[in-house]
């Protein structure tokens, strides 16, 4: 059998201009580099809602993202003719099935992490001003409402603001750096990366050099509850109690899963057989040490925090103030922005060392928002070459950068930029998340089935490949059952923005392409069979799919 992985690689047929294979894995390994910064990302608002047990998430999270990781290594390897990473290699797994699924796995990616250029972006430039302006400066109190969306969740609008054009300034500087093709961006993310990962390095390691931890801050090991006057106090193992867990690992899976996007540049590796399976895992490594050790440290250091100012009622008994707490349930921990004032307080508060500090945070995210920017943009590339995304997105510079995916994730997230909660922004991106991975991982035993006999960089061991299985369904139950723990509208947006991939392919497919996909594509589908598209897992993706969505249906049944 002719191994279609192995054909030559050949030009878009719409562009005259292709991507480079100009890294080998050591280049993804930087530009993937970003991926342990995006625990600021959530830190906070897991930590302020989980309460004691946030640091034993992020140790859960991690390792349920190195287990599905090798499941990840195994596809990554069986295309390297394409770009975009695990989502474009296990469409084609499903598009032998359902091409709408096909789509869906691609876009439900893009959807996933396109909002980490607007939440970095937003983050970085609340760190620039926190640390430049009081709170109460005019620079940080003005805004103009565009749109409200309280429908959504309580005090959700679009706004501009001085958050909004400090970052809407360092989007269009990373989209810079990165029009000049793979390796001038590899090139930028070591020297940046260099700078950006040490003061995370040095938050997760000095605390446990200096003993600056208090055991108190860890345990007992329940969940988060108020009693009825606002004060803290330990909560219950009941249905309320494990919602909190799970919204925390589904929120959490965002960041720790994402070193996923090594493998988005198999298309730009010099050697793909050797490169691809190597970034993943190195990658996963780096992360490790990362997601335990920061979580773990900040919380020591902050503890949980108690009620510094009782909520404020109006003379018809309407709150007018929500109370005020202090440690992790502060509510600029929550959202982010004091994120950067609570970690230089691990190292000191001296001023030149505070200053330093949030230099080397606003890199560590500027490396976060380029490791999405080239993964994203090229998964919108290969999409579009795949015929599953809109033909335009396909259009390639001569320095062999997606030009067009990039100008729309820049667009897209200007407008990202402008919503005034970033936590809901997340959250609802996260249920695309979940879907992309609960695809590809069940992607994984659709290729062998269909696939036995090509050859793989490397065969994920049968207890690991199960236990990505297994990951798969444990993922969408957490969606299900904590997704609405970050407002109520949580699981529905986040379902309404997954859904958008229908339109999509429908205008691709059937106005642009007439109903055919692409000849590249349709060789990859027949895996080697000239005869025709083999189905060899019969039923049994349908039968996977129903499941999972009476699984979700049936959990927010019980909880309703």
């Amino acid at each position: 059998m002719e191994n279609k992985a192995q054909r030559p690689i050949t030009l878009s047929l719409y562009n005259r201009f292709s991507l480079h294979r100009s890294i080998d894995w050591t280049g993804a390994f930087w530009l993937a580099s970003g991926v342990p910064a995006l625990v600021l990302f959530s830190m906070g608002a897991i930590a302020a809602t989980v309460g004691k047990p946030a640091w034993l998430i992020w140790i859960v999270s991690i390792f349920i993202g190195l287990i599905q990781a090798f499941t990840y290594a195994e596809i990554a390897g069986l295309f390297p003719h394409k770009t975009g990473g695990i989502s474009v290699h296990s469409s084609v797994a499903w598009a032998n099935y359902s091409k709408w699924v096909a789509a869906l796995c691609i876009w439900c990616n893009w959807v996933a992490w396109g909002p980490v250029l607007a939440i970095g972006s937003a983050l970085a430039a609340g760190y620039i001003l926190n640390v430049t302006y009081p709170p109460d400066a005019v620079i940080n109190t003005w805004q103009i409402t565009l749109l409200d969306l309280s429908f959504l969740k309580a005090g959700l609008c679009l706004r501009i603001n001085a958050v909004f054009i400090i970052g809407a300034v360092l989007m269009v500087l990373v989209c810079a750096i990165q029009n000049g093709g793979i390796l001038r961006s590899a090139k930028a993310m070591m020297i940046i990366g260099l700078s950006g990962l040490a003061p995370l390095m040095l938050i997760a390691i000095v605390p446990l050099i200096t003993g600056d931890m208090v055991l108190s801050n860890f345990y007992p090991l329940a969940p988060l509850a108020y009693d009825s006057d606002g004060y803290v106090i330990p909560g219950v193992w009941d249905i309320k109690g494990w919602s909190l867990v799970a919204g925390a690992l589904f929120i959490a899976a965002w960041s720790t899963y994402g070193f996923e996007t090594a493998v988005c540049y198999t298309r730009e590796f010099k050697d793909p057989s050797r490169d691809t399976y190597r970034a993943i895992l190195y990658s996963g490594l780096l992360c490790l040490f990362a997601f335990v050790l920061i979580p773990f440290t900040f919380q020591g250091h902050m503890g949980l925090g108690q009620m510094i100012e009782p909520q404020h009622f109006n003379a018809a008994g309407e709150v007018i103030q929500p109370a005020q707490y202090d440690g992790m349930l502060a509510a600029d921990i929550y959202s982010g922005m004091g994120i950067a004032n609570a970690l230089y307080g691990i190292l000191g508060n001296s001023g030149i060392m505070v200053d330093m500090f949030v230099v080397m945070l606003v890199l560590a995210l500027m490396l976060s928002i380029m490791t999405t920017m080239s993964g994203s943009s090229r998964t919108l590339y290969q999409g579009s070459i795949d015929g599953l995304l809109p033909k335009y997105l396909s259009q390639v510079n001569q320095h062999g950068a997606p030009t067009s995916a990039m100008w729309t994730n820049l667009i897209v997230n200007l407008m990202l930029l402008s919503l005034s909660d970033y936590v809901f922004l997340l959250a609802a991106s996260c249920v695309s998340y979940i879907i992309f991975n609960f695809l590809t991982l069940n992607a994984g035993w659709i290729h062998r089935i269909d696939r036995p006999d090509w050859k793989r960089c490397y065969r994920t061991p049968k207890v690991l490949f199960i236990a990505g299985i297994v990951m798969a369904f444990f993922n969408i139950t957490f969606m299900a059952l904590g997704a609405n723990i970050w407002g109520s509208g949580t699981l529905m947006s986040g379902l309404i923005l997954a859904s958008l991939s229908i339109p999509l392919f429908c205008w691709r497919h059937y106005l642009i392409d007439k109903g055919q996909l692409p000849q590249s594509m349709q060789e990859d589908i027949q895996a080697g069979n000239t005869a025709g598209t083999p189905r060899k897992a019969g039923r049994w993706p349908y039968l996977v799919l129903l499941f999972s969505v009476l699984l979700v249906g049936g959990i927010q049944f019980v909880i309703d």
